[in-house]
């Protein structure tokens, strides 16, 4: 046993870095007598563009001194050399690792272990004695770069192909099968040798585990009521689905005809009475999700993105855009509506450069439809319901760039505008000569893929009723002026008049987004508290399944898009329990009473 005392001084492009730190060699190793030589190394986070380990090394021994005044050191680099035939298992407890050299040394094999330094980024295997490798390394998602040059390798494992981050990999001195040779030797080998070992991996028939259902409340028998369930779910359209995106999932299980099924499979088994769907293309609208769901007693409304009036008649089919659909035996469709953000941000625009330049050049769009909701579907209380009771049903997806958190701010306020000039407008035409002469209030149902955190201004805005002009979210840009067109009351604030909650509260699902890259909550269900409760709600899926099986994000195989779906029952209030609470109010804004 001996401690090697390092102190390595090494330049990473425009900052050197000096650290030292003591290590007992023999705990991470057994060797034989002859010499052995381990290095520690710096190395800086991974960028963009890989590049790989410094070859150049340079230590200094750590002074006296400085260990005498506990100088820590800080490595995440291992370099292990000396013709080592065995390692020992306390090398797998550095999971800090982030390079590891264990090359030109007599390994016959490398344990299932290695799995547990799920960090590395470089890992050199080359000129050793291996015959085999583990299936583990395939779930070392984090490596740029795999030296397995010059061993005994016949055959690869399968598993290699899940490490689609993989930028080079060194295969040659080894008597691999002709097969392998052929295709890492064409021009790009080794993404196509990935790329074949991923689409041949066999996947394991477990089925995925269902997603519970979570009780808030029961219906009171005593209150007239409606319950209806609403879902939401960004489908992940065709064209987004590809290789460069989502390097993880097999071609075929990205393929649309493979997809498509495990879709119409989710929104037929939550079974809701009404689903809003994002990244709907208009081509699959017709062909696939209304055909489907007529079928099943629906009806609905689509609209694709602006750009579609833009493009040629094939490319339009291919546009997506944002669909409801709701059950014909529990809603009669009143109106329908489309909300184009780029024209609304056109047309309020008031001379601000920024709304002009980075609002209006992009081309999301939302939906809605007014629905009057069947008096069938109200039960409990003493009498029959009398008046129509009507709701908004709106759907939205918000532009996707981390940012332009201003941009998805601003579509937003915008959306709940139109949504207020809807209501306002119906509730005007039936208000004269109507028999109903003091209509209910509308209440809303907002389902919308936001792109939006839950600590974001877009929440905030949504939940509170209201942000500051001078929110972080708007970053400093000049929007004022034309911000005062979505407001219902200046105060230095900008807000809305819909009493809106999150269906989802007290962060219930971790995610609803579940990519490599991300993962987080950017899905929501927001209704009008005012008029509506939450009975019950469509719980996560288990986190520990996802872990088991190394999913390290959707799509997969067996989940087909990469956003997950929500489900949420709702409590409608009759307009008897709540006419007399909110009076001529629409959902908190006053509206003149027509008579």
């Amino acid at each position: 046993m001996f401690v090697v005392l390092l102190s390595p001084s090494l330049e990473f492009g425009t900052f050197r870095i000096s650290v030292c730190m003591s290590l007992t060699v023999s705990h991470l190793l057994y060797h034989p007598p002859n010499a052995v030589s381990v290095f520690l190394r710096l190395t800086g986070m991974p960028k963009e563009k890989y590049d790989s380990p410094d070859p150049r090394r340079l230590y200094t021994i750590m002074s006296a001194e400085e260990v005498a005044n506990g100088k820590k050191s800080h490595w995440a680099e291992l370099e292990i050399s000396g013709r080592v035939r065995t390692l020992s298992s306390s090398l797998w407890t550095l999971t800090h690792l982030t390079a590891l050299h264990i090359n030109d040394n007599n390994l016959s094999r490398i344990p299932p272990d290695i799995g547990k330094l799920p960090h590395l980024i470089y890992l050199n295997l080359s000129s050793n004695k291996l015959r085999s490798l583990p299936a583990e390394l395939g779930n070392m998602v984090c490596l740029r770069e795999l030296l397995l040059n010059n061993n005994l390798l016949r055959v690869l494992p399968y598993e290699l192909g899940r490490l689609f981050q993989l930028q080079t990999l060194g295969l040659k001195g080894n008597p691999l099968s002709q097969d392998i040779l052929n295709l890492y030797q064409e021009s790009d080998g080794t993404r196509k040798l990935l790329n074949y070992m991923l689409d041949n991996l066999a996947v394991h028939p477990e089925q995925l585990p269902q997603r519970p259902w979570i009780t808030l409340k029961e219906r009171d028998p005593m209150i007239p009521t409606a319950m209806f369930t609403v879902m939401c779910y960004n489908v992940l359209c065709d064209k987004y689905a590809t290789r460069q995106l989502y390097g993880y999932c097999p071609s075929w299980a990205l393929n649309w005809e493979y997809r498509k099924k495990g879709i119409m499979e989710e929104i037929t088994h939550c079974d809701a009475d009404i689903i809003s769907l994002q990244e709907v293309e208009t081509e699959q609208y017709h062909a696939l999700f209304l055909e489907t769901l007529k079928e099943r007693g629906y009806d609905g409304y689509f609209c694709p993105k602006s750009r579609a009036k833009l493009v040629s008649e094939q490319e339009r089919k291919h546009v997506d855009g944002c669909a409801v659909f709701f059950k014909t035996e529990k809603f009669t469709l009143v109106q329908k509506h489309t909300v184009e953000f780029n024209q609304v941000a056109m047309a309020n625009s008031e001379g601000s450069e920024v709304m002009l330049n980075r609002v209006m050049t992009k081309d999301n769009i939302g939906v809605a439809v007014l629905l009057e909701v069947n008096k069938d579907m109200f039960s409990g209380g003493l009498k029959p319901l009398q008046e129509k009771q009507l709701i908004l049903v709106a759907n939205a997806h918000m532009h996707w760039d981390p940012e332009f958190c201003d941009v998805k701010l601003i579509q937003t306020m915008m959306f709940l505008s139109e949504l207020k000039s809807i209501t306002e407008r119906h509730l005007s035409s039936v208000g004269t000569g109507s028999p109903t002469s003091n209509p209910a209030p509308i209440p809303i149902v907002l389902c919308a893929d936001l792109n939006s955190l839950p600590d974001s201004g877009v929440v905030e805005y949504l939940s509170n009723g209201g942000v500051a002009e001078n929110h972080k979210d708007f970053r400093e840009l000049r929007y004022n002026e034309a911000l005062t067109n979505f407001s219902c009351q200046g105060n230095g604030s900008i807000t809305h008049s819909f009493q809106l909650k999150s269906a989802y509260q007290d962060s219930l699902m971790s995610y609803t987004n579940y990519t490599y890259d991300f993962k987080g909550i950017i899905d929501y269900i927001f209704f009008s508290k005012t008029h509506m409760s939450v009975a019950g709600l469509l719980g996560p899926l288990e986190s520990q399944w996802l872990t088991d099986n190394n999913i390290t994000g959707c799509p997969h195989p067996h989940i087909p898009s990469d956003h997950f779906s929500l489900l949420a029952q709702l409590e409608l209030h009759s307009p008897l329990t709540t006419t007399s609470s909110s009076s001529s109010s629409l959902n908190g804004l006053h509206l003149p009473v027509h008579r």
